[in-house]
């Protein structure tokens, strides 16, 4: 058997949790293989509305294992925040969740850290969701990290203690004050407290060896469904660089977060809104700062899952859309959000870049160059409401002819489209 991967094509924010919750049912197991508790998967089903962070989306099917790769990065206290919201709502996630015992820990210090170096930037702020992403990646990349595994330990306390050490003094020199800065609305402290409390919990859930158990259940036919977090224009090596997240977004981060080889990577699933938003600093040449802009945040609820922020939006953007198509190798592309298209008349769509009356050819390097500008095609609108449409075929005509278009572009099939953020409304074509 090969894993099957869900991943998103733009900035982040597709809608990858609930398609990942729609496709559970046909899979054994759900992987998460990078980012950490800056990701914000959203499920919404029976009136019921879920978060998700760190948990892999499948955890709503009692019957489906739900792994925490070795990419992914854990703060147990927000781990922990999460279980309690499921056990509340009447799950027993502890059941089918197993965490790899190399995914490494974000500690308070880095959450602080972060907080201190984004303080520091001024200007040039990143937009970090200071939830301690990058200098945990750090730490793991510079080998002073620590990990699931170690927190059985016996000189776990020692090693924890040293980190800090390291941390604090780096801050100290940043100038930030550490008493001053709440972590989830808890002082340091009352934080790190919280956070030894979550460690001891932690050490209650299924730890594995997790490159062993999903090779061998590989081995074994199960079927694997790998999700990814952020999108790939968030990606470290290939997104908008220095505005991106701290780990590898694309295809190829499956086989380094979850321990696969290449060859066992099967169907690739590449999840796009119809219409493009971002979170945070950085280049997003279709941008509206206009009404046109705040209705579709309006429309589609664009408020960052994680942090609450307003999502900046856009039309829907090609080029880009091509290069991560060509980055992540997809097979399949999911369309979400069509639905907020719909009070429309007419719809741009972004087909190329240009500077300075030149036409570009493919994705600059350098996107935030302001002289890049969109070049647009104007295509007509459905101005109609889609929740009657159960089927693909009740679909509005030129809603068929806006999914055909991009079709054409992209030299892709569009085999799914979401209509609403219920699980129900996704419509196969």
């Amino acid at each position: 058997m090969k894993v099957d991967v869900i991943l998103g094509l733009q900035w982040g924010d597709e809608g990858k949790g609930k398609i990942v919750d729609v496709f559970t049912p046909h899979y054994d197991i759900i992987a998460r293989f990078q980012g950490g508790p800056n990701a914000g998967h959203t499920i919404i089903f029976g009136g019921k509305k879920f978060v998700l962070h760190t948990i892999p989306s499948g955890i709503f099917h009692h019957q489906t294992l739900n792994v925490i790769g070795n990419g992914v990065i854990i703060d147990p206290f927000i781990l922990f925040k999460e279980i309690d919201k499921l056990i509340d709502a009447g799950m027993r996630p502890e059941k089918n969740l197993l965490v790899s015992r190399r995914a490494h820990l974000i500690i308070p210090t880095h959450r602080l850290m972060d907080a201190a170096l984004e303080s520091n930037k001024g200007v040039s702020k990143i937009g970090s969701t200071l939830k301690g992403i990058g200098p945990t990646y750090t730490d793991k990349y510079g080998r002073n990290g620590l990990r699931v595994g170690n927190i059985t330990d016996q000189t776990f306390s020692q090693q924890y203690q040293k980190l800090k050490t390291e941390h604090l003094e780096v801050i100290r020199h940043l100038g930030f004050d550490r008493a001053s800065h709440l972590l989830d609305g808890l002082d340091f402290d009352a934080y790190e407290a919280k956070w030894f409390e979550s460690i001891s919990r932690l050490k209650e859930l299924q730890i594995i060896d997790s490159e062993v158990f999903l090779n061998k259940s590989l081995d074994q036919g199960k079927r694997v469904l790998a999700e990814g977090a952020q999108g790939t224009m968030l990606d470290v090596d290939f997104g908008s660089y220095p505005f991106v997240t701290s780990s590898n977004t694309i295809t190829a981060g499956v086989c380094a977060g979850l321990g696969i080889s290449p060859h066992r990577i099967g169907k690739i699933y590449g999840i796009f809104k119809a219409y493009c938003t971002r979170v945070g600093s950085g280049p997003f040449p279709t941008e509206l700062h206009d009404s046109t802009g705040e209705k579709l945040r309006i429309g589609g609820n664009e408020f960052g899952s994680t942090t609450g922020r307003p999502r900046r939006c856009g039309w829907l953007d090609l080029p880009a859309l091509k290069y991560s198509i060509m980055l992540n190798g997809v097979d399949s592309l999911i369309m979400m959000k069509a639905d907020v298209l719909n009070p429309f008349t007419t719809i741009n769509i972004c087909t190329d870049y240009r500077k300075e009356g030149e036409i570009l050819s493919g994705y600059p390097f350098e996107l935030s160059d302001e002289r890049i500008q969109p070049v647009y095609k104007e295509l007509k609108g459905w101005s109609a409401n889609l929740d009657d449409c159960k089927v693909a075929a009740e679909m509005p005509a030129d809603l068929s002819d806006y999914i055909k278009y991009i079709e054409t572009e992209v030299g892709l099939p569009i085999d799914t489209v979401s209509i609403g953020p219920d699980r129900l409304q996704t419509l196969q074509r």
